[in-house]
């Protein structure tokens, strides 16, 4: 994926009218969901406001361009078990903790993203080494699993907090609880 553009450089603003036709203010013509989707992947970083009453609509132009990829038919990206877990997450009170995780994990995904390329060409008869992306899903559930037990004193697996717990156990802010969750992600992402 090319690198996105430097920070120096103000996003492009879309218009999206309410003919659902969307308008390129730095070329001043109309574009296409297509248009947009090929300017993510050169990273061009673009903001998409609603013409009329002036709300930003970016999030969900760029959901539309995900669910018009997905259905095209060429390639999913998106399991439908992943899907359904997702949807599960919405009003759960892990799911303000789910984005962040999700942005680590496709960060960490993209720094071994040359590495998995270099496998994927220098593997037998064009097959996959699929032991490496095992290991690494493998590494990822762990990290879920830690933060589950982080947020969840009763989360299936995780030991009591009984009489042989720190007595400050309970007072751990959820910032200490999260720098440590990204110090073992950036620990994990070290290793490889």
């Amino acid at each position: 994926m090319p690198e996105s553009q430097t920070s120096s450089q103000a996003p492009i603003t879309i218009k999206k009218y309410a003919n659902r036709r969307l308008y390129n203010t730095a070329t001043s013509s109309y574009v296409t969901l297509d248009h947009l989707a090929q300017m993510v992947k050169e990273g061009g970083e673009f903001v998409v406001y609603d013409a009329k009453t002036g709300e930003d609509i970016t999030r969900s132009v760029l959901t539309q361009i995900i669910v018009e990829e997905e259905a095209k038919g060429g390639q999913n990206l998106l399991p439908i078990g992943f899907l359904r877990q997702l949807i599960g997450y919405y009003g759960d009170s892990l799911g303000g903790l789910l984005p962040r995780y999700l942005e680590t994990s496709m960060q960490l995904f993209l720094r071994n993203e040359q590495q998995m390329r270099q496998y994927a060409q220098t593997a037998l008869d064009g097959m996959f080494p699929f032991n490496v992306f095992e290991e690494m899903g493998k590494q990822n559930l762990a990290l879920m699993e830690s933060a589950m037990k982080m947020f969840a004193p009763f989360y299936a697996g995780a030991p009591p907090a009984g009489d042989d717990a720190p007595p400050d156990a309970g007072a751990e802010s959820l910032q200490a609880r999260l720098d440590r969750l990204q110090r073992q992600i950036d620990a994990l992402s070290k290793k490889k």
